[in-house]
């Protein structure tokens, strides 16, 4: 089945989906441990931590994950450790993109550093899904918000209620 597989779809299937994968992933599941100890403890420096922990941790398990799910034999997805490198690569830069607002030492300064760049994060993810996989921006764009949105609510409450 592998060899049936056309360049275009290849590329797809080898190099962008795991890219995208991890990359919504590490931007998606490093906000609330990220957003939860910096409402809780309002010190920078905890959350940079514990984002950097977050992210690492993340990409190693998603680089694992992605690589041991499909040999790619039948799939034709592609070498499992290419997948899992560029799945786990994706994921860590997801996370530590909005953790390293936290090197900022005053409180207030990088948690609006870090929300801008989330936003940023979230037009680039609508923008790669649109380019790549022909999904309407603003689709896209509402799907990772929305989803987004309810991490944030979620880690934020954690955070007061610590």
């Amino acid at each position: 089945m592998a060899s049936s597989v056309h360049a275009p779809q290849s590329f797809l299937l080898q190099r962008v989906q795991p890219a995208m994968t991890g990359l919504i992933d590490g931007s998606l599941s490093t906000l609330a441990p990220i957003f939860s100890v910096a409402i809780a403890t309002q010190r920078p420096h905890t959350a940079f931590i514990a984002g950097l922990a977050t992210a690492l941790g993340a990409g190693i398990s998603m680089a694992f994950s992605e690589g041991l799910s499909d040999t790619g034999d039948l799939t034709g997805r592609g070498n499992p450790v290419v997948r899992g490198s560029i799945t786990g690569a994706g994921t860590f830069l997801g996370g530590i993109l909005h953790t390293l607002p936290f090197l900022i030492p005053h409180y207030h300064a990088a948690l609006v550093a870090a929300v801008v760049v989330i936003a940023f994060e979230l037009l680039a993810l609508a923008w790669l899904r649109s380019r790549f996989f022909a999904t309407g921006f603003l689709y896209s764009f509402a799907s990772v918000t929305l989803a987004g949105a309810i991490i944030a609510g979620l880690s934020a409450a954690l955070g007061l209620a610590g």
